[in-house]
């Protein structure tokens, strides 16, 4: 893996670089004039449609997008909604199908992750360690989105979170890069000191990386909590210690049987609701940490009893969306072994089923991690996944009432 160094400079827009001019002396070929793109407009309706193939000016490149895993918070109408329309994507893996004259450290053919959003190093929260609070890291994005045949890298992304991937990370493996290094950043705030126990109430594919990674910071026990079966014999699969669905049995009294008699340490909420926040609460001990690792839709109130909230000790914290450093680490990780997300990627689809995959999405049954393939480009060797119609969706229960609705940091 490489990358480049990040920069406080201020992003350019889209027209800045078409002013800046659009320079193809460095491509692998010759690249279209137009192409397929994925485009949100309301439930039940995403299109795939025909735009024109972005400018690169002489700072950028141009990546043919290779596949795209689509995100819950995707589905999230309030979230995605867009007049006109919002193209979809921000889980990327691509190769690089042309480059500015300027740009150094990546060739053409190299096959890259680039984060959707970038910021600065020295603005005021930057410089407090909350660089994704930084006003200028959602003014930049992929243009004009991760669901299309391409999409244009600004100088800013080239020189703060774009990196070179090793043969080791296959393509569906590729796409959990934003996602999981949202959890890995997740999981910074979470205060697990070693052995503490975790508590993940949602196994869908969010809380299910909380799960699968809490033990690289320290974790004990790793219990998770989902009204449905399946999601948490996944979560079993990716290394939970224990399991509870909270539609057989009382949650608080299955987590005290499991852990000693004591709730737990650290509780992890990625199913945005105000009852799954109750539920969440109500696990912690006394001195622990409420990491809430999903939003709850505008006008939900998350309320606490203020005595108990000054005598319980409990911290209760958030973090919104990965930046430069959790995917450079979150990289490390996947090309070292130490995290495998093969086990939650659980359907890879052809780009032309966008629709088809995005119904899968908002079903939230037997799926976690969907991903889209735009090229003819099997799996490596000993993959689980084969482009085409996936796994099977079956009938389990919805995590409607304890699966993830969205990561609260995925706004391409």
């Amino acid at each position: 893996m490489t990358t480049a160094n990040p920069t406080n400079e201020t992003p350019a827009s889209p027209a800045a670089a078409s002013e800046a001019g659009a320079l193809r002396t460095r491509a692998a070929r010759e690249i279209p004039s137009e192409m397929s793109v994925g485009i949100y407009y309301g439930p039940g309706d995403v299109r795939v449609e025909r735009r024109t193939v972005p400018d690169f000016g002489p700072d950028e490149m141009l990546v043919e997008t290779l596949a795209t895993g689509l995100c819950a918070s995707e589905a999230l109408d309030w979230y995605s909604r867009r007049a006109g329309g919002k193209v979809l994507g921000h889980e990327p893996v691509g190769v690089i199908a042309g480059i500015g004259e300027r740009v150094e450290g990546f060739e053409i053919g190299d096959r890259v992750f680039v984060n959707h959003h970038v910021g600065r190093l020295n603005s005021h929260w930057a410089v407090r360690g909350r660089f994704t609070k930084d006003p200028y890291f959602k003014s930049n994005r992929l243009d004009p989105g991760a669901m299309a045949e391409y999409f244009r890298v600004s100088a800013a992304h080239l020189r703060a979170d774009a990196h070179v991937l090793d043969d080791a990370i296959d393509d569906a493996a590729a796409t959990t890069i934003e996602p999981w290094s949202c959890v890995l950043g997740g999981l910074k705030q979470c205060m697990i000191q070693p052995g503490d126990t975790v508590a993940v109430v949602g196994a869908g594919f969010m809380g299910l990386g909380f799960t699968h990674m809490a033990p690289l910071f320290g974790a004990g026990r790793v219990i998770a909590l989902d009204f449905s079966d399946w999601r948490l014999s996944k979560a079993t699969e990716l290394g939970a210690s224990a399991v509870i669905n909270p539609g057989d049995t009382d949650p608080v009294a299955a987590l005290r049987a499991c852990n000693r008699g004591l709730l737990a340490d650290v509780v992890v909420l990625t199913a945005p609701s105000e009852s799954a926040f109750v539920s969440a609460r109500s696990l912690v001990e006394p001195g622990g940490t409420l990491h809430i690792g999903a939003p709850g839709p505008p006008g939900s109130q998350f309320v606490l009893d203020g005595t108990e909230a000054f005598l319980s000790e409990v911290t209760i914290n958030s973090k919104y969306s990965a930046d430069h450093r959790d995917t450079y680490q979150f990289i490390r990780l996947l090309e070292s072994g130490r995290v495998d997300p093969s086990a939650a990627v659980t359907h890879e689809l052809p780009f032309e089923r966008l629709a088809e995959g995005f119904e899968m999405l908002t079903a939230a049954d037997r799926s976690l991690k969907i991903v889209m393939r735009f090229k003819d480009r099997p799996p490596r060797p000993g993959s689980r996944h084969a482009a085409g119609d996936g796994h099977a969706a079956g009938s389990q229960n919805a995590a409607g009432k304890g699966g993830h609705a969205g990561k609260g940091g995925a706004d391409a």
